[in-house]
C-alpha cells in the first residue's frame, strides 16, 4: 500500500521508485494485473475536463508524478509527494528489474520502428532481458475493434509479464483501463514517449534542467508545433486552479 495526494480530483501516488519496483515484482509473482499511469499536468487537466478519464486515474492502483509542477502544488497543498517518477526514468529502471528477475516484456505503440530499436538498446544493455513482442498499431484517434483485436491477440500470444504501452497520455491510459480485461499482462504501464529517449532516437533534457523544473523547455524547443498549446495555453490554468483548491480547503 502505499498514499495518494488529490490534486484536482486526481489521486497522485506518493512512492519511491524503489518502493515502486519491490510492488511491480511482487504483483508480477502474484499474477495481479495492475494499471500503472504516468501523469504530468496535462493529464490532470484531461481528467478535469473528462470525468471517464478521471475514473481511470482513480481506478489505477499507480498514478505517477511525472511532473515538477505537480510535485510542487503538492507541496503548496501541504501534501507532499515523496518523489518525482518520470516515464523516462521508469522506463530504464523497469527494463533491468526486468533483466534482474527474468521477467518478460512487450513493447505496445511509438511511431514505425522505434519499438524494435528499442529492442535492440534492450538487448545491447542487458543482453538476458527478454523483449518478447513489439507491436505498432496505426494511428488513430480511436481504435477500431478490429484493431484492438490485433494488439490483444499479439500480447496475448506470449503473455508477458510487463506491457509498456507508447501510445500519448491520455490515450495510453484510456486504452489500459478498457482492455486490461483481456490482455494477459501483470503490469500495464502507459510509458509515454519514453521509447524515443531509452531507444537514442531523442534527447532528454540536460539534469540541470530537471531540478530546475524545466524540462518541459527543454521538450518544446524539440517540438514547438506539437507542445506549444499544451505548454502555453493548457498549462498556465493549472496553477490559478492550484491556488483555488487551496483556498478551498481552507
Amino acid at each position: 500500500m502505499h498514499s495518494k495526494v488529490n490534486i484536482l480530483g486526481v489521486q497522485v501516488s506518493s512512492i519511491t521508485n524503489q518502493h515502486l519496483l519491490e510492488s511491480f515484482t511482487e504483483r508480477i509473482k502474484q499474477k495481479q494485473k495492475t494499471q500503472v499511469c504516468i501523469t504530468p499536468v496535462n493529464s490532470v487537466l484531461a481528467a478535469i475536463k473528462d470525468p471517464h478519464v478521471l475514473s481511470i486515474y482513480n481506478a489505477s492502483e499507480y498514478v505517477l508524478c511525472d511532473s515538477t509542477p505537480l510535485k510542487w502544488a503538492a507541496g503548496f497543498l501541504k501534501t507532499p509527494i515523496v518523489e518525482r517518477i518520470t516515464g523516462l526514468d521508469l522506463l530504464p529502471n523497469v527494463v533491468k528489474l526486468c533483466a534482474q528477475k527474468d521477467f518478460t516484456i512487450f513493447l505496445l505503440g511509438a511511431s514505425p520502428g522505434v519499438g524494435d530499436k528499442l529492442k535492440e538498446t534492450i538487448a545491447s544493455l542487458y543482453p538476458n532481458c527478454k523483449v518478447v513482442g513489439v507491436y505498432v498499431p496505426p494511428f488513430m484517434k480511436v481504435f477500431s475493434e478490429q484493431e484492438n483485436i490485433k494488439m490483444i491477440d499479439a500480447i496475448n500470444a506470449v503473455s508477458p509479464d510487463v506491457l509498456l504501452v507508447s501510445l500519448t497520455a491520455p490515450k495510453q491510459d484510456i486504452w489500459i483501463a478498457e482492455n486490461m480485461h483481456r490482455v494477459n499482462a501483470s503490469i500495464q504501464i502507459g510509458i509515454g514517449g519514453a521509447f524515443e529517449v531509452m531507444a537514442g532516437l531523442a534527447k532528454r533534457a540536460p539534469k540541470w534542467m530537471h531540478a530546475a523544473g524545466l524540462e518541459w523547455f527543454y521538450r518544446f524547443i524539440q517540438e514547438p508545433k506539437r507542445l506549444f498549446r499544451r505548454y502555453f495555453i493548457e498549462a498556465p490554468l493549472f496553477i490559478p486552479l492550484i491556488i483555488k483548491q487551496k483556498l478551498k480547503r481552507k
